[in-house]
């Protein structure tokens, strides 16, 4: 089973040379410290930066350069930094490769939830549904199961909205699944997983074909 970084590690082997990246808020932004050193990519944050690094040492924080989710960053030779409207734009231009996104809930369809449980306060539903409807390619970094051990990869979404049918991938600390039109089909198992914990796991159609390779992270 992969912890919060494993994710990460995994996803960063999505991220290929000459990539525009997005990263949400939550296990997304670790993704950036496990790219490979051997491809440029430009990681954008829907605050206003391009060109962001890993996350500082200790004591080398600078509390003015922050990622979307508030934390400290740094940033790569050539970044750029700009207002809401410049960087809203570059999302709804399409200008942008790949977009990270948690999640709280995903669909057999491709729907997510990831914005608001009723009841509680939220700040605002941030750019995310701006993100999930301009981008064309959307990987979920997630928990398989919630604490109570409910699944969160559903038949349907059972929390309001972000999006339609707009997930592509989805890693999670138990797998990596495609959304396809007949569901999540399994391509991978977390090292020690096996699949009938994923089916168990899992309330939306799962998809098995063949042997399911571990994950290399």
């Amino acid at each position: 089973m992969l912890d919060k970084t494993g994710i990460a590690k995994r996803i960063a082997q999505e991220v290929k040379d000459g990539y525009y990246v997005n990263l949400g808020i939550g296990i997304p932004t670790l993704v950036a410290n496990y790219v490979r050193e051997d491809i440029e990519v430009e990681f954008q944050s829907e605050n206003g930066v391009l060109g962001m690094g890993p996350f500082p040492f200790d004591g080398e924080e600078d509390a003015d350069i922050i990622n979307a989710g508030k934390q400290t960053i740094t940033t790569l030779p050539g970044a750029s930094f700009f207002d809401s409207a410049t960087s809203f734009g570059m999302i709804r231009g399409k200008h942008v490769d790949l977009t990270i996104l948690g999640a709280m809930e995903v669909a057999e369809n491709g729907d997510i939830a990831n914005w608001k449980i009723p009841g509680k306060m939220v700040k605002g539903m941030g750019g995310a549904m701006d993100l999930v409807a301009s981008a064309e390619n959307i990987i979920v970094a997630m928990m398989h199961t919630n604490k109570a051990g409910d699944s969160k990869l559903l038949k349907r979404c059972s929390l309001p909205l972000t999006g339609v049918g707009c997930v592509k991938k989805i890693v999670t600390n138990l797998a990596v699944l495609e959304v396809t039109a007949n569901g999540f089909k399994l391509l991978e198992r977390a090292p020690g997983i096996s699949v009938d914990a994923i089916k168990n796991a899992t309330e939306g159609i799962l998809i098995v074909e063949g042997e399911i390779p571990e994950m290399k992270v």
